[in-house]
């Protein structure tokens, strides 16, 4: 394995230890220390196994990918804030700018962990990736349209009639609303092995997002009012079902912003 690997897999143990003793800076800063070891541990994974992975072969594609992570989640943040109100955090730093500083740097992991993680995926179900940017075919008729309006109304629904138990139209909005336009401009979309890995990966990312927010100092609680004491670690049991499909919006609103701003060669992602 890569040598990056290795020191991923370190940072991962120094800070899990550091957090479960109540060591600073680990305690408070397990989060984002935790997600850039794991990026690390998993692109050398995947390079180990199938020769090429973004560190390696795409470096300046996933600066982009990282940078793009924090407006993306702030996307989300802004619908919580004001209209569904399902999560909340703690024990954040004092000093705005520490706070902010914190902010960007986990938000930045967001994006690279469920795509490296789908990449890892991919090599478990399918061995080498091809080595072109696979595209799905077009679909005709009326589908794009209506999964378009779909896409835009259930986005809607929340700024319309906030409430806390409107969170699956987000969590599905954007991949009606944007895997369309996408095809339509001849940009990846979602297939269905992309959906396999991209959904596996959400759900592998999102039970190691919660096993490491439980036991943090800085960390997030849910609001959700859906069986709110069934919980595994912070997160209500049904929470779980929101992970697959945040993966696949991941992958379209990146898509559609790699579009627009990225002139690049692009990565495949999760295939």
């Amino acid at each position: 394995m890569a040598r990056y690997g290795l020191f991923g897999a370190l940072i991962i143990a120094v800070s899990e230890v550091g957090m479960l003793l109540r060591v600073e800076p680990f305690w408070s800063w397990h989060t984002p220390t935790a997600w850039t070891g794991y990026i690390l541990l998993v692109d050398a994974w995947v390079l180990k196994r199938r020769g090429h992975s973004w560190l390696h072969d795409a470096r300046a594609e996933f600066a982009f990918l990282a940078a793009a992570s924090v407006p993306l989640w702030l996307v989300f943040e802004w619908y919580n804030t004001f209209f569904i109100n399902n999560w909340h955090y703690i024990n954040l730093p004092q000093n705005p700018a520490l706070r902010y500083f914190g902010y960007a740097w986990s938000f930045a992991t967001i994006w690279p962990a469920i795509f490296e993680t789908g990449d890892l995926v991919a090599s478990f179900r399918r061995g080498e990736v091809a080595t072109s940017r696979p595209k799905a075919s077009g679909v005709s008729g009326l589908w794009p349209l209506a999964s378009g309006l779909a896409g835009a109304a259930l986005l809607a629904w929340p700024v319309v009639a906030p409430s806390p138990y409107l969170a699956a139209p987000v969590w599905l909005g954007f991949i009606f609303l944007l895997d369309p336009i996408n095809r339509r401009l001849g940009a990846e979309a979602i297939t269905p092995d992309r959906a396999v890995n991209l959904g596996l990966a959400g759900l592998i990312c999102g039970v190691v997002w919660e096993f490491w927010n439980y036991w943090a100092r800085a960390k997030w609680l849910y609001d959700v009012p859906v069986l709110p004491e069934l919980k595994i670690f912070e997160m209500p049991l049904p929470g779980y079902g929101g992970f697959p499909p945040f993966a696949l919006e991941c992958f379209t609103m990146y898509v559609t912003v790699r579009l627009v701003f990225w002139r690049g060669a692009a990565r495949p992602i999760s295939v």
